[in-house]
């Protein structure tokens, strides 16, 4: 054989072996960052995680995050003037995320419902948050609508506050009414944070899209007077909504201001490692559909008086069915 044929026999087996190791060094490369980038993203949710309030619940805490392919958390707006579990529930929204239907679910579930609590009478749902905390509250929605709820993050009002400016505000389309009674309720809030009165009051011939702060936003959600419950939290889920789709940009200009303004009034039983696989699932949420809705759903209700007590009776298994249907296709 001639030396110029071995020489190129020599090289034919080379150059597998070199495409063989820059692959090998590429993958190792990729392997790294991925590391680097995940370690990086667990650091900063730690920083973020701690600046919120942990309340472990062992019973609740050995059940699972996700069930079924959906993970429930319920979110509990209190009206605590300080960081903590006093205060009424005054809002009750499931916050549910459906990898099966690819959709986020925001369902008010409306404080009025006469439920059955365990431990005590028969009382409206936002009872059992004043009997027994986030964990009476999570326990009774399980027994009287059959769903795994095993997290909860409970927010006070300077939370809600903080979050509507840290993202600069919403807009969002008021009627003449709305915007009255939002500052009637803006009376009251400006004695509780001891603001002297007409401080973010709104011009009261004002309709029609509306700039609103976070101390007007929280007074437009608080109104009960307009719709009813129903009217209340339908402008709840409105909120959140607008507030939703403002984070990604937010985020970008302004971390600091959300996370110093939103985590300290915040407490929750989710894990700091719950919170790092919510936030690696960030990616894929961005293109899933918001979707706002409410329980009871229309004519499976009626309004009755029980021990002299105004409430929603409510057909159970016909809730219960839809449910199931909507976050879990069954």
């Amino acid at each position: 054989m001639s030396k110029k044929k071995q020489k190129q026999e020599k090289a034919s087996k080379k150059k597998p072996r070199k495409k063989k190791h820059r692959l090998l060094k590429f993958l190792i490369g990729a392997a790294v960052l991925v590391a680097l980038l995940g370690f990086g993203l667990y650091q900063l949710v730690g920083v973020v995680y701690g600046k919120m309030t942990y309340r472990e619940i062992a019973e609740y805490t050995a059940l699972p995050m996700e069930t079924d392919g959906v993970v429930n958390i319920l979110l509990i707006g209190n009206d605590s003037r300080k960081n903590g579990e006093d205060g009424r529930s005054d809002a009750m929204i499931l916050l549910s995320v459906s990898s099966k239907t690819k959709k986020i679910y925001m369902t008010s579930l409306l404080r009025d419902m006469y439920v059955d609590i365990p431990g005590h009478d028969g009382n409206r749902l936002n009872a059992a948050y004043s009997y027994g905390g986030p964990e009476l509250l999570m326990e009774t929605i399980r027994q009287n609508f059959g769903l795994p709820v095993n997290r909860y993050m409970l927010v006070n009002f300077g939370a809600f506050v903080n979050l509507v400016d840290e993202v600069g505000g919403i807009d969002l389309e008021l009627s003449n009414d709305e915007v009255i009674w939002v500052n009637n309720y803006l009376v009251e809030y400006n004695i509780l944070t001891e603001n002297p009165q007409g401080t973010f009051e709104l011009d009261p011939n004002l309709s029609g899209m509306v700039h609103l702060n976070g101390p007007q936003a929280l007074a437009y959600t608080r109104n009960r007077f307009l719709g009813t419950d129903f009217g209340r939290t339908e402008r709840q889920r409105k909120v959140l909504t607008a507030v939703i789709g403002k984070l990604p940009s937010a985020a970008l200009t302004n971390m600091g201001g959300l996370i110093d303004g939103l985590m300290p009034n915040l407490t929750t039983n989710l894990t700091r490692g719950e919170c790092f696989r919510l936030s690696l699932m960030a990616g894929k949420l961005i293109s899933y559909e918001i979707v706002s809705d409410s329980i009871p759903q229309p004519g499976t209700y009626k309004d009755v008086t029980i021990r002299k007590m105004q409430v929603l009776e409510v057909d159970f298994e016909e809730n219960i069915r839809y449910l199931k249907e909507k976050l879990y296709g069954e």
